[in-house]
């Protein structure tokens, strides 16, 4: 009998926090790796343990700084240059994501020039988590495992905001299909927020299209930038009549002055996975881990079974 392909999991400096954990449900450790960091800022990873004919799975978010997606792409070039067998980048947080389109001259689609650095380093597989936009998957040639926050949000709100009159709503027209998916879930309604922007990460204004009176609502989205939509949209849903509004958003990139908005706003909670690190703690923003998701999705796409059993909706 041929002796299985062996797993090595490394992590990117920028993740560890995350990787710790998936590496404790997946019950084994994280790879060897060191960093060189030369006076000029230049850095090479390396690998302390050979990788020669080993699963790679190499965990790296690529937020804010830039660094974190070159550490991401030298890596697997060193996992490629070493001979491994498969290398598979999860990347909880797809940064550039919202560049997914050219809408207005002149201007690049970065998602997809991203996917073609990722697959000219070498990667083989892409696990990810709630794309900014789905169509981004078709940006790529190899696989993509895109995962969904759902997984632990839909027991959370079973659990913790079992709630009567709920309903679900999206803080811009982009994101309908996914409130209306939380929605149908649970058999409420949905409402949609029309939002007015003047320039990038300013809302101009905000419309509310459906009934919010007497509602508890529940704004889903795939991440939080500076905050000003989602504050924005949870005022005007309360002075329209709603009981009280929460988030649930995937990705907590809280540029600022999100933190000082989200504190001061009429939100009561705000819930985000750990994709991201939280720069500072707050009273109002509580986060879920997806580690042992990744942990179960890593394991499946090792022993080559289906990944279907982490999809809600």
């Amino acid at each position: 009998m041929l002796e299985k392909t062996p797993i090595k999991i490394f992590s990117g400096a920028g993740t560890e926090y995350l990787s710790n954990k998936i590496v404790k449900f997946y019950k084994t450790s994280l790879g060897k790796k060191s960093i060189l960091r030369f006076g000029d800022g230049e850095f090479q990873p390396c690998f302390e343990e050979t990788v020669r004919n080993n699963f790679v799975f190499l965990i790296q978010s690529t937020f804010q700084p830039t660094e974190n997606l070159f550490e991401l792409l030298l890596m697997i070039d060193a996992a490629k240059r070493a001979s491994a067998y498969k290398i598979i980048a999860v990347i909880p947080y797809f940064g550039f994501a919202r560049q997914d389109r050219k809408d207005k001259p002149r201007v690049p689609i970065g998602a997809k020039l991203i996917a073609n650095l990722l697959s000219a380093a070498g990667v083989s597989r892409i696990i990810t988590m709630d794309l900014h936009a789905d169509q981004i998957q078709g940006f790529f040639d190899i696989p993509v495992d895109h995962l969904y926050a759902s997984v632990v949000f839909i027991p959370h709100i079973k659990k913790y905001l079992n709630m009567e009159n709920l309903a679900f709503a999206s803080p811009d027209m982009g994101g309908t299909k996914r409130a209306n998916a939380y929605a149908k879930y649970f058999r409420a309604n949905v409402v949609i927020s029309h939002k007015r922007r003047e320039k990038a990460n300013e809302v101009a204004s905000i419309k509310i299209i459906g009934n919010v009176k007497g509602k508890n609502i529940i704004i889903i989205d795939d991440l939080i930038d500076t905050a000003g939509t989602i504050c924005k949209a949870a005022e005007v849903v309360m002075n329209k009549g709603a009981n009280s509004v929460r988030v649930m958003a995937t990705h907590a990139v809280l540029s600022n002055p999100a933190y000082e908005r989200i504190e001061n706003s009429v939100l009561k909670e705000v819930f985000v996975t750990d994709t991201i690190p939280l720069k500072k703690k707050t009273s109002k923003i509580k986060v879920i881990s997806i580690a042992k998701i990744f942990a179960d999705v890593i394991k499946q796409v090792y022993n080559y079974k289906s990944i279907s059993s982490n999809f809600i909706i």
